[in-house]
């Protein structure tokens, strides 16, 4: 009797375990880093409403696949879930760029409306390719680093700029600057060995890469907010049950409610951190501000013809 019931308790284990579905979640940031902070308690939240049936193994700072790799790993089965930065991928679709068309949206509010604007076209691009949006949760405004004081956008010829996607690539050929193309993941190492002397990105990268060691200026632009974009394999998604679907999509809704909250509290911290390590922390002076302007209003003109009625629709919402 006790020997049936082991075998029975073994395989009622065994069954248990059979019975979890495991997902592997390749994110591009540090485990610090306010993002991957935010999705590790999505996927908690997950295993606990999904009573264990779901779990998703978070694996941080590009180690599982490199921040470029990671929508076509998704895409493709290799992962079931990723999290990227969306204007990343804006040469393969100009509406995935639409958070980074400079000066269009530079506060949280301006951000948010535009994710509501911009939504249904991101989801119904993921869908054509086998996937599910989740949510999305943006940056704190992008400003500017720089080994050099910059007055006005001619101090920023013959820098090497750090780019991260087509549009940071365009701001830096209009500012006669080089655009060189660094992930999150090697960015210290690149600003340590002088790969890149200028950088435009949050005070949150700053922060997690410790910006103050090779560079001291940083002029708070606020020139756009861009959007990470959680998203699942379709396939993946469509295996679950019901119940499952549900606790994932609800946890998402939670996550991005709650990761818009701790990115515009977290603004002010990473800007003083900044400041306490030693960087001159400062607005950009008028001339700079309207030259920025100028490749603004030029950016969004050039985005627009590329981006066709979908990208004119998403505007004229925005702009309502």
């Amino acid at each position: 009797m006790r020997s049936f019931l082991a075998l029975l308790g073994a395989a009622l284990v065994s069954s248990a375990t059979l019975a979890q579905t495991k997902w592997d979640m390749p994110t591009p940031y540090a485990a610090t880093n306010f993002h991957t902070e935010n999705i590790a308690q999505f996927a908690a939240e997950v295993e606990k409403a999904s009573g264990g049936k779901l779990k998703i193994q978070v694996h941080a700072n590009a180690s599982l696949f490199k921040a470029p790799e990671i929508k076509r790993a998704v895409q493709g089965g290799q992962a079931q879930i990723g999290e990227i930065l969306l204007s990343g991928y804006s040469n393969e679709d100009p509406i995935f760029g639409t958070d980074s068309v400079p000066f269009l949206a530079t506060s949280y509010a301006d951000s948010a409306k535009l994710w509501k604007a911009q939504r249904k076209a991101i989801e119904e691009r993921f869908a054509k390719q086998g996937m599910v949006v989740l949510f999305s949760v943006p940056w704190p405004p992008q400003g500017i680093y720089s080994t050099k004081p910059l007055a006005a956008i001619a101090d920023m010829k013959g820098l090497k700029m750090r780019a991260y996607n087509p549009a940071t690539s365009r701001i830096a050929e209009l500012a006669g600057a080089q655009p060189v193309t660094i992930q999150a993941a090697e960015l210290a190492q690149a600003m340590a060995t002088g790969a890149v002397n200028a950088n435009i990105t949050s005070g949150a990268t700053g922060y997690d890469t410790k910006a103050w060691e090779v560079v001291k200026n940083y002029y708070d632009t606020q020139a756009w907010l861009p959007k990470n974009l959680v998203f699942a394999n379709k396939k993946a998604f469509d295996a679950l049950d019901k119940a499952t679907q549900e606790a994932v999509v609800k946890a998402a809704a939670a996550a991005e409610t709650r990761g818009w909250k701790t990115s515009e509290e977290k603004t002010a911290f990473y800007l003083g951190e900044l400041k306490k390590n030693g960087m001159n922390v400062q607005p950009p002076s008028a001339q700079l501000k309207a030259d920025f302007q100028k490749i603004g209003a030029q950016m969004t003109e050039e985005w627009l013809k590329t981006a066709g009625a979908d990208g004119k629709a998403i505007v004229d919402a925005f702009r309502k």
